[in-house]
């Protein structure tokens, strides 16, 4: 295929190969070579006519354009222009807020937070103790394996960071740590740590 029409109602075609002056496309003999990607103008334009390209105008083209020829950025330009004003007046309703005392099933801490899980999380403070930690999650899992426990899961948060961190580095690991640690869908929290990474229990978190 040497180019491609790609609406019935396109004034226009696309070459898909370079094509050269004289041969026919879509019964218009072209008037000059095309190169490939470009535009061919299948029935000829006046000034100011829009060009169609996937069933709707993409633009027009400033000067004459004969069928057969080329039609590029040197002789198309854009339908819009000129500054477009918004007025954007919603109609809010007023919501009134339900009387009835809407409640789920969670867990109260006792900071006053409430979750909706009930997990043991153990999260080390550095990288360097992750198996450590994932050895104490397993080895926690089959000590109660089979007991009815109101525990959802017992889960380890392993991570690459702690140690050496300087700066915001630093300060970003003991935040997102410091926030995991506080979260209410934690029931019970064990930090577990070296004592030499820069990101030291001894921090208030």
């Amino acid at each position: 295929m040497k180019y491609i029409k790609i609406n019935p109602a396109d004034n226009v075609a696309v070459a898909l190969q370079d094509l050269a002056k004289g041969e026919v496309v879509e019964g218009v003999t072209l008037t000059m070579d095309i190169p490939r990607g470009h535009k061919i103008v299948l029935r000829s334009l006046r000034a100011g006519e829009n060009v169609v390209k996937y069933g709707f105008p993409i633009g027009h083209v400033t000067r004459d354009a004969a069928a057969g020829t080329l039609v590029d950025h040197s002789c198309i330009k854009t339908n819009l222009e000129g500054l477009l004003e918004y007025d954007y007046k919603p109609a809010l309703v007023e919501i009134p807020e339900s009387p009835a005392k809407r409640t789920f099933k969670g867990f109260r801490r006792a900071d006053g937070q409430v979750g909706i899980r009930n997990q043991i999380w153990v999260i080390p403070t550095v990288g360097c103790v992750n198996g450590i930690c994932e050895q104490i999650v397993s080895k926690f899992k089959a000590e109660i394996a089979g007991q009815a426990s109101s525990v959802d899961a017992i889960v380890c948060f392993p991570h690459n960071y702690g140690c050496s961190q300087l700066g915001d580095d630093h300060e970003n690991t003991r935040k997102v740590l410091a926030d995991m640690i506080h979260h209410p869908n934690a029931g019970g929290v064990l930090v577990v740590s070296l004592g030499c990474e820069n990101n030291q229990r001894s921090v208030s978190w």
